[in-house]
């Protein structure tokens, strides 16, 4: 598949660590508004959807700030490949989201990504990657710059179409409102 959406620069990296980032604007709420937004919004439909699909243990805010309006949250969720009678291609896709509202703005980022593949029924004995071994255009991307490789493609093809969603969604939660300003 010669998607260029998922070819080079598709994996951002600061630092050398794959960083994930979203920046917009919501012009007709106050920053409290906002924050009490984001913070609803993050634990129910993040937090809440991933427990939901048993990922508890890894899955919670670990800071939220009113004060300087930060949320950040580490989240634990399943990526499914592929579904076939009797064949589940699946791992666990664990990040970290951290959201700021300043003003109006609000910076989204997704970092601290790794994946857990592989595992047993029991949840044991898996592979772990983390996405700067994984995931980057160093790794994963032929020399040409022209395709995936197969099997790190397909966690560098979902993962860029996880975090858009995610983002996506997010913006929503304000857009449908209207007044989001994306920058």
């Amino acid at each position: 598949m010669k998607n260029p959406k998922y070819l080079l620069g598709a994996v951002p990296e600061v630092e050398g660590i794959v960083t994930f980032q979203k920046d917009f604007s919501v012009t007709d709420k106050s920053e409290q508004q906002i924050y009490d937004i984001l913070h609803a919004y993050i634990c129910n439909s993040i937090i809440g959807n991933a427990i939901q699909n048993q990922q508890p243990e890894y899955t919670r805010i670990i800071s939220e700030e009113k004060e300087s309006g930060t949320v950040v949250a580490r989240v634990e969720e399943y990526m499914t490949f592929s579904h076939v009678f009797l064949n589940l291609d699946r791992t666990r896709f664990r990040y970290l989201l951290s959201a700021t509202v300043k003003g109006q703005k609000v910076s989204l980022t997704i970092t601290q990504i790794s994946y857990y593949y592989n595992e047993d029924r029991d949840g044991k004995n898996g592979v772990p990657y983390k996405a700067e071994e994984w995931i980057t255009d160093k790794v994963a991307v032929n020399k040409a710059g022209t395709k995936l490789y197969p099997r790190s493609g397909k966690f560098r093809r979902m993962t860029v179409d996880r975090v858009e969603q995610i983002f996506k969604d997010i913006i929503d939660t304000f857009s449908i409102k209207q007044g989001v300003i994306e920058g």
